[in-house]
C-alpha cells in the first residue's frame, strides 16, 4: 500500500522526493493523434465509430434528444436534485463574487483608457464518464460560464451501454437543470476533437458547431487531446489524475486522514495520495488506518493500486517548515492542512489548487457542495495556473479613447520610442495628424 519515506535528518532535494505519477501526456501523443486527425476528417460517422470502438456503444444519435433530457431530470432520485440545486447555489453564489469590474482610466484631459471583460462566445464543457459518474463536474463547468455571461455552451460526456448509447442519466438531469440544452454522446480524446473542428454529417451538413474553449476535467487522454488542440481552440488546462496531499502535525485525527487520501484514491488507479507530517506517530497511525479502511471500501482494488503506486506515499520529514516547502513544491491540485495552526500554514503556501483547512473541510466536501470549483489544476500546474472560475470565460479587453488634446500630449514620447526601435513610421503616425488638415 502506501510507502513511508524517512526523510528525517537529512535536507533532501525537493524535486526528487516528490511522489510523481510514471505516466505522462508525452506517452500518450502517439495514440491520441490519430484519433484527433479522424476526427477532424471523418466528422459525425467518425465520432460514433470512435465511441463504438472506445466505449462499445454506438449512440443512436450524436447529440442527446431533448426528450431523454427531460426524462432524465423528472427520473431524478429526489435526494439527488436536492443536492444539486444546494450545490448549484452555492457555486453561483460564489463564482458571481468573482466576476471583476471594468475600470476607466483617466490619463489626462481627453486621455481614457477603459479596461472591460467580455465573455467567451462559445464554450465546449467536457464532464468525464468513465469509473464514475459526475454531474458534479456539469455543476461546476456550467455555472461559472453561465455567470460570465457565455452565450452558447454544449456538454459531451461518454455514451454508456447500459444507457442506450447515451451519458449517464445523472449527468443529462444535472445539465437540464441548469438549463443547457446541446449535450453529445462522445468521450474520450474524440470529444475534444469534436469541440475544436465542429462535425459535419456524411452530407456536408455542419451538425456539431466548434467552441473557442474547451473546458473540463479528464483521463490523460483528455489532456494529450487538450494540449493536441490549443491553438485551434483555447483550453482550461490539461487537468490529469486527481491528487491530494496532506499537510498534517501530531493534533491531526489519523482516522480523518486516511479516510481523505481513500477519497482521491478511488478516483483512479494513478490518483496521487500523499502525506507529508513531521510526526512518525501519525504517519504510522494513518498506515494502519489506511490498511484497514481500505479493505472495505466499494473499490477497493482500484484504491490498492492509486495507493500503491509511484505517486503515492508517506513523507515524514523533520519540522513543518520543511512539510510546508514540500508542498509548495509539490503544487498539489488539492492541499488540505491539519495542524495547530491551520491558517499560519495555509499563508505560507502559494502553490494548490485548491487549500483545504482543518478537519471539517475535506477535500470531498470542495467536489460536492463547498461551493468552491473542483476542476483545478494538477501535476504541479497550479504554480502558474488557477482553477476553472468565472474568469476562465471571460476575456479582457481595452479600449482605448484619446482626443487631439490626450494624443498631442505624448506624441513627443511616441515619436522618440518608435525612433529607438526602428520603427519611425509609428512616429510619422502620430505626427500626420497634426499636420496640414488632417489636424481637424
Amino acid at each position: 500500500m502506501l510507502t513511508l519515506k524517512d526523510l528525517r535528518g537529512t535536507v533532501p532535494d525537493v524535486a526528487s522526493v516528490l511522489p510523481r505519477p510514471e505516466q505522462n501526456i508525452a506517452t500518450t501523443t502517439e495514440t491520441v493523434a490519430p484519433i484527433l486527425e479522424h476526427v477532424r476528417t471523418g466528422g459525425a460517422e467518425a465520432l460514433l465509430d470512435l465511441s463504438e470502438q472506445f466505449d462499445g456503444v454506438r449512440p443512436p444519435s450524436l447529440r442527446v434528444p431533448q426528450s431523454a433530457l427531460d426524462s432524465a431530470l423528472t427520473e431524478l432520485d429526489p435526494a439527488i436534485r436536492s443536492a444539486l440545486d444546494e450545490l448549484i447555489i452555492r457555486a453561483r453564489e460564489v463564482h458571481t463574487a468573482q466576476l471583476p469590474d471594468s475600470s476607466e482610466v483617466r490619463l489626462g484631459a481627453g486621455a481614457v483608457v477603459v479596461n472591460r471583460w467580455s465573455a467567451i462566445r462559445r464554450v465546449g464543457l467536457y464532464v468525464p464518464g468513465g469509473q464514475a459518474v459526475y454531474p458534479s463536474s456539469v455543476v461546476m463547468n456550467v455555472v461559472p460560464a453561465q455567470v460570465a455571461g457565455v452565450e452558447s455552451l454544449a456538454i459531451a460526456s461518454p455514451p454508456q451501454p447500459d444507457f442506450g448509447g447515451y451519458p449517464h442519466p445523472t449527468v443529462l438531469a444535472a445539465a437540464r437543470l441548469l438549463g443547457v440544452e446541446e449535450v453529445y454522446a462522445v468521450g474520450g480524446a474524440q470529444a475534444v476533437g469534436m469541440f475544436a473542428f465542429g462535425a459535419r454529417d456524411a452530407e456536408g451538413l455542419r451538425v456539431v458547431d466548434p467552441v473557442d474553449l474547451v473546458t473540463g476535467p479528464g483521463n490523460i487522454f483528455v489532456a494529450t487531446a487538450k494540449r493536441a488542440v490549443q491553438g485551434v481552440v483555447g483550453i482550461d488546462a490539461e487537468a490529469g489524475p486527481t491528487e491530494i496531499m496532506v499537510l498534517a502535525d501530531s493534533t491531526a485525527d489519523a482516522s480523518v486522514v486516511a479516510a481523505d487520501l481513500i477519497s482521491q484514491a478511488e478516483h483512479d488507479e494513478l490518483a496521487a495520495a500523499v502525506l507529508v507530517t513531521d510526526s512518525m506517530t501519525l504517519a504510522e497511525d494513518v498506515l494502519e488506518h489506511v490498511a484497514d479502511q481500505a479493505a472495505q471500501t466499494r473499490h477497493a482494488e482500484r484504491v490498492k493500486a492509486s495507493l500503491s503506486g509511484a505517486q503515492s506515499a508517506v513523507l515524514v520529514v523533520d519540522s513543518l517548515e520543511q512539510a510546508a516547502e514540500i508542498a509548495e513544491a509539490y503544487g498539489a491540485e488539492h492541499l488540505e492542512i491539519m495542524t495547530a495552526e491551520d491558517q499560519v500554514w495555509a499563508d505560507r503556501i502559494g502553490n494548490a489548487g485548491a487549500i483545504f483547512l482543518g478537519t471539517f473541510s475535506p477535500v470531498s466536501l470542495g467536489d460536492y457542495c463547498a461551493g468552491s470549483n473542483h476542476v483545478l489544476p494538477t501535476g504541479g500546474a497550479s504554480a502558474y495556473s488557477s482553477g476553472l472560475n468565472v474568469t476562465s470565460f471571460l476575456r479582457s479587453q481595452q479600449v482605448i479613447r484619446y482626443d487631439r488634446a490626450g494624443l498631442e500630449q505624448v506624441s513627443g514620447h511616441v515619436a522618440a520610442l518608435s525612433e529607438a526601435e526602428g520603427l519611425p513610421a509609428h512616429g510619422d503616425a502620430v505626427r500626420c495628424r497634426f499636420e496640414g488638415d488632417s489636424a481637424g
